[in-house]
């Protein structure tokens, strides 16, 4: 049987430089989740479809489920941990919660990443049909997305003057 290999990272995570030794098979996700105690990011479908797990690499979202913790060696890495210790993320929180657009909140970080990744290249949609496709993504399974693609607007407009 092949021994276990271990890589060293060194990464920028929600701001903060960390440096650690992980096994080439690490998951980004269990490494956010069990050593850095970063639980924002969820398990849910574990193939990159549902967005629960999605975390920011160099500013764009990424499936942490199916991305190794060995390839954030050198990266910038935000969760929605940092996000949410930002000064920009008032106008996320308030139109979540405005549109009462949270039930069980399990796909709200993957959702607001997401979002806060399009906002940041000026990508963001501002209509209806142009959001929907822009977090096709997320998969939510509580609200049935009127509310969700109703903040998601309010946040476009918002950020994108």
């Amino acid at each position: 049987m092949p021994e276990n290999t271990t890589t060293r990272i060194e990464a920028e995570v929600n701001g903060a430089p960390i440096s650690a030794e992980v096994e080439a098979s690490t998951l980004l996700l269990d490494f956010l989740r069990e050593e850095l105690l970063l639980t924002g990011a969820k398990r849910s479908c574990e193939v990159q479809v549902c967005g629960s797990c999605t975390v920011l690499v160099d500013g764009g979202p990424v499936s942490s489920c199916c991305y190794l913790a060995a390839d954030i060696d050198g990266r910038s890495v935000v969760t929605i941990e940092g996000v949410r210790d930002e000064p920009g993320f008032e106008p996320y929180e308030r139109a979540f919660i405005d549109h009462a657009a949270v039930q069980c909140g399990f796909c709200i970080p993957g959702m607001i990443l997401t979002t806060k990744s399009l906002a940041d290249e000026g990508e963001l949609p501002r209509d209806e049909e142009g959001l929907r496709d822009a977090l096709s993504g997320n998969v939510c399974r509580c609200t049935g997305y009127r509310a969700i693609i109703d903040a998601v607007g309010d946040i476009a407009k918002a950020v994108q003057r």
